[in-house]
């Protein structure tokens, strides 16, 4: 006799299962806990077998032998419903790992720890504020060419053009990484390139002291009589030519002042190389002069504001525009006023570049430079020191080519 709602529901629970049959192999099987779960009995390659079809009253009578029905046709055509059930999870489970944004984050983290954290959390929020939202739930597979770009020209629409090349090349990268991993075979980005998704546009570079203008500035920046912890920070940064961030992260323990040599680990450089800085005797005198005020402290330029932290970029920039330079200098176009003037003096441009800490992609000439031009760098940054102060002091500079 077939089950009827009636039957089930007063079926009672007992010490042991105890099974309600319907037909063509359904069963309600009554737990002793109460619960009720529907089952269906078959037999595939020979071997008796069951498949779970949920429970009652969440999946009905009616909805019970819909289910056994579709089942009973899975087994006439040869597929077992329970190892189909099984494959399918498997199936969604996968598709699952595989979005886009479980892939990227896979990325994200195999790439972190190359990065500085400050640039590992950038990264990540540009994929979290425009790439997730439109791409994140979607497998990774199905995501074809027209999808990348709609998401790139959308964040280029927001007047953000740098963002969206940068995001584009971010795209490209996890498509790169889940190739590498097998999670795809096919790189929907292969065929489009950023100067066609993306409008031209003019590079906009930091605002940098010309030539002319150093004269002045070196003036203002001697009589300036604000903090002189900024102050030093501002003329050691024209001394030595290296990154604000690189300079407000200065450490004391970093600085030999008998050979007159800086070394800036690997962990605080951009390219993650170790960075050698040749002192002028100026640039020791810098340091002479911090050492009174922060000599007890890890950082030669700490924060004002905030114990154990550097002094801020903005601390160092408004400061130049307290000097009268706002949108004219910043902190980072010290870097431009130095390398401009030593090629325009006709230093070596490898001695220039590797003084500016940019590093040779290429892995064998890296290595090669890795050990050179530091007593070329010695001479230049002395030769520079004492350049600046002719300008300052309004000397006549009669440029030459060095040898």
């Amino acid at each position: 006799m077939a089950l009827t709602d009636t039957a089930i529901k007063r079926a009672k629970p007992q010490e042991k299962a105890k099974r309600l049959y319907d037909s063509l192999g359904l069963y309600l099987e009554v737990s002793p806990a109460g619960g009720k779960w529907w089952r269906f009995k078959y037999r595939f390659d020979g071997k008796e077998k069951l498949l779970s079809l949920g429970t009652y009253p969440e999946v009905s009578l009616a909805e019970a032998r819909e289910k056994r029905d579709s089942a009973r046709k899975q087994v006439a055509a040869g597929v077992d419903p329970s190892a189909s059930r099984k494959a399918n999870k498997a199936a969604r489970a996968a598709a699952v790992a595989n979005r886009f944004e479980a892939v990227a984050r896979q990325w994200l983290k195999h790439r972190g720890p190359k990065w500085a954290q400050h640039t590992a959390d950038l990264i990540e929020a540009s994929f979290e504020n425009h790439v997730f939202p439109k791409l994140g739930r979607t497998p990774i597979a199905d995501i074809k060419p027209a999808d990348v770009r709609n998401v790139v020209k959308a964040v280029e629409a927001t007047g953000a053009s740098e963002t969206a090349g940068r995001v584009f090349q971010r795209i490209r990268a996890v498509f790169r990484y889940a190739i590498q991993h097998e999670l795809l075979n096919v790189d929907p980005t292969y065929s489009l390139r950023s100067d066609e998704i993306l409008k031209g546009h003019r590079v906009k570079h930091r605002p940098a002291l010309s030539q002319a203008e150093a004269p002045a500035f070196l003036r203002k920046l001697d009589n300036y009589e604000g903090d002189p912890s900024t102050k030093n920070a501002l003329l050691l940064l024209m001394l030595t030519a290296v990154r604000p961030g690189e300079l407000r992260g200065a450490r004391w323990d970093e600085f030999d002042t008998e050979r007159a040599l800086w070394r800036i680990r690997a962990d605080r450089m951009k390219m993650k190389t170790e960075h050698l800085v040749p002192l002028s005797s100026q640039a020791l005198a810098v340091l002479a002069t911090m050492k009174p005020l922060t000599g007890g402290d890890e950082l030669v330029f700490p924060s004002p504001f905030y114990p154990g932290k550097p002094l801020s970029e903005n601390t160092l920039n408004s400061a130049l525009a307290r000097l009268g330079y706002k949108g004219t200098a910043t902190a980072h176009g010290m870097r431009t006023l130095f390398s401009t003037i030593a090629n325009e003096h006709g230093f070596a441009p490898d001695v220039i570049e590797k003084q500016l800490a940019h590093e040779e992609r290429d892995d064998v000439r890296a290595a090669y430079n890795r050990a050179m031009h530091l007593p070329e760098r010695t001479k230049l940054m002395q030769w520079y020191a004492d350049h600046l102060d002719k300008l300052r002091d309004g000397a006549e500079v009669i440029p030459f080519r060095a040898a």
